[in-house]
Parts: C-alpha cells; sequence; structure tokens
C-alpha cells in the first residue's frame, strides 16, 4: 500500500466511478481497476461494491478513506509547518450557519481582512451538522455552529449566546402557547438547522404537529415570507431586530428552555493551527456584544 495507490482508491470513492477517476487521473481504466484489486488483495477485504452506476464504499473502505484522507491531510499539513514563517497568509476556510454569517460575522471578517490581508478567507455556509462534518472531513479549517459540542476530536470556543424568538407578521395577535399558532405554516431551514431543532423540540414537548411545514435555503427567504403572511419562524433576535423597529415583523418571546442556543467555533484537536488560524480564533472574543 503506497500513496499512489491511495490516491486512485480515494479518487474512486469520492467519484463513486472507476471510469470517472481513470479520466481525472489520466489513467486505463484497466491500471485503475488492477490498482484497486491489488489493494484489495494486500488488505484481505473489499472496499467497493461494484454495480451498473459505478461503485459504492463497503464499511471497511469508509474505514479506509477516513484514514487516507487523514494520511493526506497530514503530508500537506507537514508541508505547511516546515515552509510557515508564522506569518499569517493563505488559505482559510471559515464554516458557519448562515443566520451567524448574515449579522455577527461581517464586522469580524472586516476587520480581519484589513488586519490580515495575506489570507484568503473562503466562507461556507450550512447547517451544524454540515459544518461539523466538513471540520472532521479537513475540508474546513473552522466552523461557528450550535453548541454545545461533544466529539473527541474537536475543540470548541464558545462565542456567542443567542436568544431566540417566534417572528410572525404585524397584524399576528400575541402568542400566549403554541397553540395559537398550531394552525400556521411552520417556515424553517432545511434539516441539520439547530433552530429547527429547537422548534421541533418544543413542538414534541407540546405534542403539536405542525399544520403544514415548509424549508427554505435562505435566511432572506424565511424573512421575506413571514413578513408576507406566508407563516412563522423562529430565529435569533439578533437577526429580525431591524425588522420589528422597521414595522415589519412582530416577535414573541418564548420558554428559556428553548429560546437560549450557544454558538461556538470548532477545530480539530489533532491538525496543527496555522498564524491564520490562530488569529482568527483570537478575534472571536469580539463577537458576542
Amino acid at each position: 500500500m503506497d500513496l499512489h495507490t491511495l490516491k486512485i482508491f480515494q479518487t474512486v470513492a469520492r467519484l463513486g466511478s472507476i471510469s470517472q477517476a481513470a479520466r481525472e487521473l489520466q489513467y486505463a481504466q484497466s491500471n485503475i481497476t488492477m490498482k484497486i484489486q491489488q489493494l484489495e488483495s494486500d488488505l484481505k477485504t473489499t472496499l467497493f461494491y461494484r454495480h451498473n452506476r459505478g461503485t459504492d464504499l463497503t464499511a471497511k473502505g469508509s474505514m479506509l478513506l477516513s484514514y487516507t484522507e487523514k494520511i493526506f491531510h497530514l503530508i500537506e499539513e507537514a508541508k505547511s509547518v516546515m515552509n510557515d514563517d508564522q506569518t499569517p497568509s493563505g488559505p482559510l476556510i471559515i464554516g458557519s450557519m448562515e443566520t451567524t454569517a448574515a449579522v455577527r460575522l461581517p464586522t469580524l471578517l472586516a476587520k480581519y481582512h484589513k488586519d490580515f490581508p495575506d489570507v484568503d478567507v473562503t466562507l461556507k455556509t450550512g447547517s451544524s451538522e454540515q459544518n461539523i462534518q466538513g471540520v472532521l472531513k479537513y475540508e474546513l479549517d473552522g466552523a461557528f455552529v450550535a453548541g454545545p459540542i461533544e466529539h473527541p476530536e474537536l475543540i470548541q470556543k464558545e462565542v456567542i449566546n443567542e436568544e431566540l424568538v417566534l417572528i410572525t407578521d404585524t397584524i399576528h395577535p400575541p402568542i400566549s402557547s403554541f397553540k395559537d399558532i398550531q394552525t400556521r405554516t411552520l417556515l424553517v431551514f432545511h434539516a441539520g438547522c439547530s433552530y429547527r431543532e429547537k422548534l421541533e423540540q418544543w413542538l414534541r414537548q407540546e405534542r403539536i404537529v405542525p399544520n403544514k411545514i415548509m424549508e427554505f435555503g435562505t435566511l432572506d427567504a424565511i424573512i421575506g415570507c413571514v413578513v408576507a403572511g406566508l407563516g412563522i419562524s423562529m430565529l435569533p433576535q439578533v437577526v429580525v431586530t431591524k425588522h420589528v423597529q422597521d414595522g415589519m415583523l412582530r416577535q414573541h418571546s418564548i420558554p428559556n428552555l428553548y429560546g437560549k442556543v450557544k454558538t461556538v467555533f470548532i477545530y480539530r484537536k489533532d491538525k496543527y493551527i496555522p498564524p491564520s488560524l490562530l488569529k482568527f480564533i483570537n478575534m472571536l472574543s469580539d463577537l458576542d456584544g
């Protein structure tokens, strides 16, 4: 088992196809097949299920892919450490929940860019679960997610305490219990969103089945549809404050059990922290407030 063979294995696993891997790596398909068969023979296990649509990893194949990604990450990390002069530079990929990215991060990112112009920051938004997986797979250097996070491979730093509120259009009467809105359509982010999970916990506690749930991919879409009277939603207060002040939305408080959520910044324990990430982490204290 050598690095060349592992790269071939990783490419087949990523693309789910031997023929596509052959095209990307510019090898004959027969050579790719031979290398995979040789690897399976050396390890005395089956790494892929073959079918008409391509390949799928077996359980052992998934385990090997995890080790393979760590191996190649360590190689790149070693190169970075050897070339590191402690000056923040190069790429920095940060994940975030969309609400945090929209309201909390612009000022921080502007200051970071001003202080460290040689760092190329990329911000990727997604659900907490997507961001956690991104950090674990070395696709993100760090991410803002809903906490607390208990994972043996991750370090978390608490950065924000968010208060959640229900939002409705301005003509909606005051809400005294969830039963007042059980006939309304719930407007939520896709599964994996921490705010949606809080809302669903509250629903289960109240033993209420919502009349209808509509999923959205962006914060602006949810707010716009609530303003239009399509339904209700639950979001951080800081996100909706301006809309409430402008008379576009009405906010309603909710029980403390479901109305608080911590936002934490996570990064890997086993990952070398380059100066670009270290400086970013040091600036996080500016976020809460």
